[in-house]
């Protein structure tokens, strides 16, 4: 379902080297998995005999018992689509190995043995286990009489999505992972089936491990470590079980449970694809590792049905841009307007610029754009009286969108300038023949232009450059009168969302004196308008944007979905329901899906020529760097997905 799998990490009672006791706790989490359509399910680190035996290994009851466990477990679960990692100690050629055995429908899939031994401070695995260090090296055990791929180089494969490859424990924690190579080879998801035990600190630090590796692999990564039912004779075990996808803990289990505890994380492998296609060069990190490793082989085991996932469990941030976190809200806001400042610093610096013009005009983009340009002089050492800042109230204007601009240019002791645009605008219609009635696109545009003309102007005049205010949705949208509010000398904005916008305002008015605080909240809850219309009778704004073109907190959602995963339109539709379900019906979400699409698609000739500006997040639509696109794209399939 849209390239989710749904995969299960189990942490089973165990009892020390009591194999059909394990064996029932097994079985029976698999079959709980299976009735929550898991497509996999992943248990600790030899968990049928369990972790903790100790010289018990080398006892050749022990390890046929387990051996005989796994082909029962096999044939427990025939009937079953459900694919299971487990832990066990297999014998090989003279060597014990420490192995997970992947099975499914059963069938012994592939042994994959542990590469990397933990021989220190409290662990001595080489006193019982050999490292298997052939890593890309496979061959076959015999198990019931039934030849099983033995080697760290499986991959198993459902489909080009849904590809698996596990490790063990300690590998994640050495220098170069085993699944550093799985995932070149082209596993989405990794299994690590593990032992660690609990000390100070170390749940964070497993945690990181997971979240980097993810992040590294470009992959899903499911970890599940052994629980508090092993021994306790020196150290005790938390059951600590980690979901990461590409650089984020989607699950992060509570620890030292007593029961049988099953986990579900819902792995996004559509999305890691389609990061791996736009966002890495793996495909040719993997081809230069085959050119320095000539043995470089993977062993491909085809994997034919598996449960399909019929619901997703995952919550999504309806503001994808914000982070969730307050603490890191404030690191984020922080250096963003540290980036956006200092980008204007460089051009202004690099221009010899004596000025900065911006058009004031009591709205969040113009307000963020005024202090990112204080910002700026800070760091040159300019006075804010330098900044012109220039509020040029029209047909459409507010005493409240006004006043707010006044106050704001005022504390901040800028060279505040005041040009009406009314008679310049009803020039312009007398020259056109356009009459004024008639309050159609040419009624406002000409406003917009006539609000451009003069700040390039001034800026011409003053040896000054126009600082932009455009934000990023408005770019998506294509929200701006072309030529007009569409351009300037550098856009400061420029890959700031809306929904960001007020957060970075929030936080400045935070961090300044109170007058100036009360004014830049009073802004941030003014409705988002152009005011290029006429106020109501009781002079209130009559033109909200949010009323034409729908809640932008939407039109960020399916920007983000779009251009950083590449979902398609149903997909992204799904994931609106699932994150606004409860204050938006799916009709309301399709009616401004559909105007998303065809807005993104019609005003590209608009991003072909937008002014510089930096880029802040990992999504930015500037023609020379991130976004590429012919401005006479169809939208057919797009909208074509969305209907169907």
């Amino acid at each position: 379902m849209y390239g989710f799998y749904k995969i299960a990490s189990a942490v089973p009672k165990l009892k020390i080297a009591d194999i059909n006791y394990n064996l029932n706790n097994i079985v029976h989490c698999i079959k709980m998995a299976d009735k929550k359509k898991a497509a996999l399910i992943s248990f600790p680190e030899l968990c049928i005999t369990s972790y903790t035996c100790g010289d018990l290994f080398f006892q050749e009851s022990l390890i046929s018992s387990a051996l005989n466990a796994l082909y029962k477990i096999t044939k427990l679960t025939e009937g079953l689509n459900i694919i299971s990692v487990l832990g066990l100690p297999v014998q090989y050629n003279n060597s014990l190995y420490n192995c997970a055995a992947v099975i499914q429908k059963g069938k012994i899939l592939g042994i994959v043995p542990k590469s990397n031994l933990p021989n220190y401070n409290e662990f001595y695995e080489e006193r019982w286990f050999t490292g298997h260090t052939e890593l890309f090296k496979s061959s076959c055990i015999e198990i019931s009489d039934t030849a099983v791929p033995f080697g760290t180089n499986l991959i198993f494969n459902y489909n080009k999505e849904f590809k698996f490859a596990v490790e063990i424990c300690e590998d994640l924690w050495s220098i170069i992972p085993p699944s550093s190579y799985h995932t070149l080879a082209g596993a989405t998801v990794i299994i690590n089936i593990s032992a660690s035990n609990e000390v100070i600190g170390k749940a964070q630090y497993r945690t990181q491990l997971v979240k980097n590796q993810s992040a590294k692999g470009i992959c899903g990564y499911i970890y599940t470590s052994s629980g508090v039912h092993e021994s306790s004779s020196d150290l005790l075990y938390g059951g600590h079980m980690l979901s990461g996808e590409n650089g984020s803990i989607i699950y992060n289990s509570s620890r030292f449970t007593v029961d049988n505890a099953i986990s579900y994380s819902d792995i996004d492998c559509q999305k890691l694809l389609y990061l791996r296609l736009s966002e890495s060069n793996m495909e040719k990190n993997f081809h230069t590792l085959k050119n320095n490793i000539t043995d470089l082989t993977y062993d491909r085991i085809k994997i034919t049905c598996i449960n399909k996932i019929d619901e997703i469990n995952r919550k999504y941030n309806p503001h994808p841009f914000v982070p969730p976190n307050k603490d890191e809200q404030e690191i984020r806001c922080s250096e963003i307007i540290k980036i956006q400042a200092h980008s204007l610093a460089k051009r202004l610096r690099h221009t010899s610029s004596a000025k900065s013009v911006i058009g004031i005009s009591g709205g969040l983009d113009s307000t963020l754009a005024l202090l990112v340009t204080i910002e700026a002089h800070k760091i040159l050492n300019k006075p804010a009286f330098d900044i012109i800042t220039v509020t040029m109230p029209g047909f459409g204007t507010t005493d409240k969108t006004y006043n707010n601009a006044l106050e704001m240019c005022k504390l901040s002791n800028t060279d505040l300038r005041e040009i009406n645009i009314k008679s310049v605008c009803e020039a312009q219609f007398e020259t056109l023949d356009i009459d004024p009635e008639i309050k159609n696109t040419v009624y406002e545009n000409v406003q917009a232009r006539q609000r451009t003309m003069l700040l390039m102007n001034i800026a011409n005049r003053e040896r000054g450059i126009v600082i932009g205010t455009g934000d990023l949705s408005e770019i998506a949208l294509g929200w701006s009168t072309y030529n007009g509010d569409h351009m300037s000398m550098y856009a400061v904005n420029c890959t700031v969302p809306k929904t960001l916008i007020r957060y970075l305002i929030n936080w400045y008015a935070e961090n300044s004196a109170q007058n100036m605080k009360k004014v830049l909240v009073d802004i941030i809850d003014t409705p988002v308008t152009p005011e290029l219309l006429p106020p109501d009778k009781e002079g209130l704004i009559s033109q909200k944007t949010e009323d034409i073109i729908g809640p932008y907190e939407l039109h960020d959602f399916f920007l983000y979905h779009t251009i950083k995963y590449g979902a398609r339109p149903k997909k992204i539709l799904y994931l609106a329901n699932l994150t606004y379900g409860n204050k938006y019906n799916t009709d309301f979400i399709i009616k401004y899906l559909k105007l998303f699409i065809k807005r993104f698609f019609s005003q590209q000739f608009k991003r072909n020529c937008i002014p510089d500006g930096p880029k802040i997040g990992t999504i930015a639509l500037s023609p020379r760097g991130d976004w590429r696109m012919p401005p006479d794209a169809s939208s057919s399939e797009w909208i074509g997905d969305l209907n169907n």
